[in-house]
């Protein structure tokens, strides 16, 4: 399964030597690579992808969690509004 990608016109792109799909980061084409063409990777690409993935996966962790802790923020204003209003 590939997803189209499309990069602004004039910007620098990143394209797969595999497929020939561009990325406007060079961080998404280490990822795509890794996912995509996973059996075709030197030693080199994979430990690249292992590192972005990684870098990736921290990220969303964070962004989880600041997620979760504005929904708790958010929860208990109602919550401390309402008891207030009623």
């Amino acid at each position: 399964m590939t997803t189209q990608t499309s990069v602004p016109p004039g910007a620098s792109t990143h394209e797969c030597s595999y497929c020939g799909q561009p990325f406007s980061h060079e961080e998404y084409l280490i990822l795509h690579r890794g996912l995509e063409h996973g059996n075709e990777l030197t030693d080199d690409e994979v430990s690249a992808f292992h590192e972005a993935y990684e870098e990736e996966t921290e990220e969303m962790r964070l962004f989880r969690l600041k997620v979760l802790a504005v929904l708790v923020l958010v929860y208990f204003g109602f919550l401390f509004t309402y008891s207030i209003v009623a």
